[in-house]
């Protein structure tokens, strides 16, 4: 079975603010890139979004977790581990977006209309 994520023509959500914007958000191409590194491509995975990569790690280890514990949520994420992961995926967008504007290609896979 294959993910959406790597292929992207399959119907589904598409990013609200790079429709309306052009201008990518935190989350675009982490789809992808969890999906790339599931399927044990990683240097793919982490062109497409740093996070992909840990956040397909972090997925395996939940899943074994409620595997383990019998349990469809065996942990919860409290508002301070939320606060650091919305921080972290904010820090890297604007360092994305700084590199960008000056002219390094930090979204390469973005297609241009």
């Amino acid at each position: 079975m294959w993910l959406k994520g790597l292929h992207p023509g399959l119907p589904g959500w598409s990013c609200l603010l790079r429709a309306l914007t052009g201008i990518p958000c935190p989350t675009c191409f982490l789809t992808r890139a969890t999906s790339a590194a599931l399927t044990g491509n990683l240097g793919e995975s982490a062109r497409w979004h740093a996070f992909g990569p840990l956040l397909a790690a972090g997925l395996l280890w939940w899943s074994l977790q409620a595997i383990r514990r019998r349990e469809l949520l065996p942990l919860r994420l409290g508002s301070r581990a939320l606060g650091w992961i919305a921080a972290a995926l904010l820090g890297y967008w604007a360092l994305r977006l700084g590199l960008s504007f000056t002219g390094f290609n930090a979204f390469p896979h973005l297609a241009a209309p």
